[in-house]
């Protein structure tokens, strides 16, 4: 074959190549464009949106798009307020980082907490016959005759042990402690364990009863030992529920020493699921509240426990 020839065949070739290159490349738009039509008429596949991104690399897995994590948080700066000074209906000023006590040392102060405070004779003989009439409904409603022998001063008998059983109402942790705190620079651990605790519950006006265990870590102030007992048991000649007894107890002595922390552990026995509900008589509750490094540091409070026996169960 002559070049001439040959050159004839090479440009031929040539020719043929270039309209099947431009024909691949068409099929492969319109391919694309019928992909992309089918995408726009169904926006989810399997209930999930498809991704109109493509991915950069083959490498990278697919993935669930609610799965992706989220952007990183900023951590707000902690500010330490102020303790807040508040005024009560009656005018008492409250600064205490718990609401539960004023400057008086009334817990939970209401109308009927100071007038029982400051009532007159007059009205402590008025109050007393009041409960009196009460309790004799109450005997009457349950069948019983209130004036047999047996129940006759019935009435006048419990409205006298109610008042006895809830004096709390009638005092103040400032009257307690009477200010019986000394400077000893005193930095170690004080504990005063297994004070006898007896309170009513609000709920059945039942009694429950245990022991409560008060730990405290002083700032070179330290207090009264008896004072903790007192402070005790003023909380608990109230309606009361346990929990709440034990952090008002923790609150006040956190409140009226400024330590560097408190623990407070009670350990009781509810008549209200003993008499009656469940009636599980072998239950006992076990509540705690710490305060300050009792709270923040661990080995300081796990000391705690283990000294009132808690950690040898």
């Amino acid at each position: 074959m002559d070049q001439s020839s040959s050159a004839s065949t090479g440009a031929s070739e040539a020719g043929d190549v270039v309209p099947q290159t431009l024909h691949s490349h068409h099929k492969a738009d319109k391919k694309r464009r019928r992909h992309r039509a089918r995408d726009e008429a169904s926006p989810e596949l399997n209930g999930h949106a498809r991704q109109s991104k493509r991915r950069n690399s083959l490498s990278k897995a697919a993935r669930d798009p609610r799965d992706e994590p989220e952007g990183k948080k900023t951590k707000k700066r902690k500010t330490t307020a102020a303790p807040a000074v508040t005024t009560t209906e009656s005018g008492t000023l409250t600064r205490s980082p718990s609401p539960l006590i004023d400057f008086d040392g009334l817990s939970r102060p209401s109308r009927g907490t100071r007038e029982r405070l400051e009532e007159s004779p007059e009205q402590a003989a008025e109050r007393l016959e009041k409960m009196r009439a009460a309790v004799r409904t109450i005997l009457e409603c349950v069948g019983e005759d209130p004036d047999r022998e047996g129940v006759l001063d019935t009435p006048t008998r419990y409205a006298k042990a109610m008042l006895f059983f809830t004096k709390g109402y009638q005092q103040n942790v400032k009257d307690i402690v009477n200010d019986a705190i000394f400077h000893e620079g005193h930095n170690e651990m004080v504990i005063v364990k297994d004070i006898e605790i007896f309170s009513l519950c609000e709920h059945h006006l039942v009694p429950f009863n245990g022991k409560m265990h008060i730990g405290y870590i002083p700032r070179d102030n330290v207090i009264g030992i008896s004072k903790l007992p007192r402070i005790a048991e003023m909380f608990s000649r109230r309606l009361q529920v346990q929990e709440r007894l034990t952090r008002e107890v923790a609150n006040a002595i956190m409140e009226v020493l400024k330590p560097q922390g408190v623990a407070v552990v009670m350990e009781s026995s509810h008549l209200c699921m003993v008499m009656r509900g469940v009636e599980k008589t072998t239950t006992s509750t076990l509540t705690s509240c710490v305060l300050g490094c009792f709270e923040k540091k661990e080995k300081t409070r796990n000391e705690f426990f283990s000294l009132v026996g808690l950690t040898r169960r």
